[in-house]
């Protein structure tokens, strides 16, 4: 792999993915972002995108928020579109429901990147220990930190403070193990099939 690039949907993923990557890389990986208008954006450019990527051995991943669709189904559409280019050791993988689930997941992170003490200690309420099942996480995120949150600064001040082991959302783990694999079979030189 000479280099790992990301197809997001929005900017705050890759403002996220900017400060978290670096804690996560063994060694040094070139980076490109690929920054699409929103999922729908996403899904009718992906194809062309990946069929024409100049560089063959580039490890790609593919980052798109669940929303109210179903998660299995979602991934399933992406790495249909993944075959359909070409590429099919790209990773996908779905932020349920959406990329703030992560954060609320992380109330700690959310704590310190954003200067709100007290905050981590909403992190024992029940829809908090499992935030991927909230269907509105941007607006809880949004009210929880009274309007302080917003979407690209909040997500760039973030990413550098998320705890890459916290399991309470399910597909933020389910990433991170992606990406530490990705990244293992590109120190080992073996191709993985995410």
């Amino acid at each position: 792999m000479s280099e790992l690039v990301f197809l997001l949907e929005e900017p705050s993923a890759r403002a996220m993915l900017e400060g978290l990557l670096p804690r996560l890389l063994e060694v040094e990986i070139p980076v490109r972002y690929i920054v699409f208008e929103g999922k729908q954006d996403l899904e009718d450019r992906m194809v062309q995108r990946l069929k024409h990527y100049l560089i063959p051995d580039a490890r790609l991943v593919i980052l798109r928020d669940q929303d109210s669709a179903d998660c299995h189904v979602v991934k399933q559409e992406l790495a249909n579109k993944c075959q359909e280019s070409g590429r099919i050791h790209t990773l996908v993988r779905i932020a349920c429901h959406e990329l703030e689930s992560w954060y609320l997941a992380d109330l700690a992170a959310v704590e310190e990147a954003l200067h709100l003490p007290g905050l981590a200690k909403n992190q024992t309420k029940a829809k908090y220990r499992n935030p991927d099942r909230l269907a509105n996480a941007a607006q809880e995120l949004e009210k929880l930190t009274k309007s302080y949150y917003q979407k690209i600064s909040g997500s760039e001040a973030i990413g550098p403070s998320l705890n890459l082991d916290n399991h309470r959302s399910h597909s933020f783990a389910v990433f991170i193990s992606g990406l530490r694999t990705l990244f293992a079979d590109w120190v080992s030189n073996k191709p993985s099939n995410p």
